[in-house]
């Protein structure tokens, strides 16, 4: 997987004691590579900075005209806890640290609202039974 070097730099380094968590901009090299999993990345600034893997999140990643060079941003967390705590949901499931909610599509919820809006002053169910015959 790593057949070529890869190197690390960060760059506006903050950290941030109110969120638990360190932030900064990263740039990644990569050449003779087109591009750097965000798997790689978050085991590689978790040794940088004396972490665990789950502590860390990358996201934002663009590579720049001609490849060679990606840049991104990148939160190292403190503990577990402060990771669930503030990190986005979608961030956490994609790093397998909670479970999607399934929920049917947007399309199929707007249609149900307004099947239910035809109903008005009965108990509104489902939608599906027929209109009052006049």
């Amino acid at each position: 997987m790593s057949d070529s070097q890869v190197t690390l730099r960060t760059r506006k380094f903050i950290r941030n004691p109110l969120l638990g968590r360190k932030q900064m901009v990263v740039d990644v090299l990569h050449p003779n590579r087109p591009n750097v999993a965000k798997d790689e990345l978050r085991q590689k600034l978790s040794e940088l900075y004396k972490s665990s893997k789950d502590q860390v999140s990358v996201f934002g990643f663009r590579t720049q005209f001609g490849g060679g060079k990606s840049t991104g941003f990148a939160l190292v967390y403190d503990s577990n806890e402060a990771m669930k705590k503030f990190e986005p949901h979608y961030r956490l499931v994609r790093y397998g640290q909670a479970n999607k909610i399934e929920k049917a599509s947007r399309q199929q919820r707007k249609q149900r609202k307004n099947r239910s809006k035809e109903f008005r002053g009965v108990a509104k169910t489902k939608g599906g039974d027929k209109k009052k015959a006049k």
